[in-house]
């Protein structure tokens, strides 16, 4: 071999090491995709079980700076106070939930098909919106309501006894009688347990991580080889603290949001205040999307008491917005998360279109995620273009 073929063969040996691994990473990554597009649930499942493990360590850490103890018994804890919270909201507004929450239903379907009215009055096409499943809900629910009540010892023309030669139904109609209720029976068990299953999931994956955060940590660590060990361990630390952040502020602005309303609203006079309120906290998590379609529910439930009723409603719900846009989210995500609303508009949408409720929900602590990882790699070439 002469001396000017030993460069060339190098580069082609770079150039063969450097496909093969671009190949390796491409159909890695292509695995990747394919996994977590057909397992998305339960990623997304996984993925909020360690949220609430990282809400569980930033409350008990907070614990810790007012009173002193192992992890462990900060941790049991706060855990004892947040199911005594719950269980008392649940004793003492568990009733007056499930009441509103059967009238809230009863309403928001009958606004609906007043809307839909409204708009085919003025020549607005509604085909595009799927109304059929609330207009046959509203209509067996008034066809209930509107029933004529029934006098003991009158006979009304419609119930009067008519002659019948056989009152027995067939075989064939008892038994597709029987396998429709056997049907929906199985789902209705299915889908509770499942929703039980999955509440239960994320409340044992939090628990774990929650009672043993150092030891994921290090697992994690190990994974990684050593001499990248040290900017993963800055990142993971980083991810941590930005996540704790949030959850701390996302929690105290979901209560202010929730008492505000449920107190506007109770001062206006909606008859089903406790429940909306409850909802537009919980809708708080969501960022923008989740007060637009809180407002939305607010709005529409309260037209049911008037147009002035439903004028207040939204003036409360700007108000409500308002406080949480321009008040709490500067004053306790400033040092958070810093993220343009335009930016993580378009990732919610994308995320809720692809993964659907869970994308939606999650789209704010996966863009923290990503946004702490890119912030640590411009660090990174900032500092070796600086050397």
């Amino acid at each position: 071999m002469t001396v000017t073929e030993a460069p060339n063969v190098q580069t082609r040996s770079d150039l063969a090491w450097a496909i093969s691994i671009g190949g390796i990473v491409t159909v890695s990554f292509t695995i990747f995709v394919v996994f977590a597009w057909y397992f998305s649930a339960t990623l997304f499942l996984v993925f909020a079980g360690i949220l609430l493990g990282v809400a569980l360590n930033a409350l008990t850490q907070l614990a810790g700076r007012v009173m002193g103890g192992p992890h462990p018994l900060r941790l049991a804890l706060v855990c004892v106070v947040l199911a005594a919270m719950l269980g008392g909201l649940l004793y003492l507004g568990g009733a007056t939930i499930a009441s509103q929450a059967r009238t809230l239903s009863g309403t928001l379907k009958s606004q609906v098909v007043s809307v839909k009215t409204y708009l085919e009055q003025h020549g607005v096409d509604t085909s595009y919106f799927d109304f059929n499943s609330i207009l046959s809900d509203a209509s067996k629910d008034e066809t209930k309501d509107t029933a004529a009540p029934e006098i003991p010892g009158t006979v009304t023309p419609s119930t009067a006894p008519i002659p019948r030669t056989s009152n027995l139904p067939s075989a064939g109609t008892i038994a597709s009688s029987g396998g429709a209720i056997v049907t929906q029976t199985l789902k209705i068990l299915l889908g509770t347990v499942g929703a039980v299953g999955n509440f239960f999931i994320v409340l044992f994956l939090g628990l774990a991580f929650a009672a043993q955060p150092s030891v994921y940590r290090s697992g994690l660590l190990r994974l990684t080889p050593k001499r990248r060990r040290g900017p993963v361990t800055i990142v993971v630390d980083r991810i941590s603290d930005t996540l704790q952040r949030w959850l701390i502020a996302q929690m105290i602005t979901m209560v202010a949001v929730g008492g505000v309303t449920w107190i506007g609203l109770k001062l206006i006079g909606i008859p089903s205040a406790f429940i909306l309120g409850v909802q537009a906290g919980l809708l708080a998590f969501i960022p923008t999307v989740g007060a637009i379609l809180g407002g939305l529910i607010v709005v529409l439930a309260s037209l049911a008491s008037g147009w002035i009723a439903g004028a207040s409603a939204f003036v409360l719900f700007m108000a409500v917005h308002a406080l949480e846009s321009y008040i709490l989210t500067p004053i306790l995500q400033r040092q958070a998360l810093d993220i343009p609303p335009a930016t993580l508009f378009a990732f919610q949408i994308t995320l809720g279109v692809v993964f659907g409720v869970w994308g939606l929900a999650l789209a704010l602590p996966v863009l923290a995620i990503v946004k702490v990882v890119i912030d640590f790699l411009r660090e990174d070439e900032n500092e070796a273009a600086a050397a």
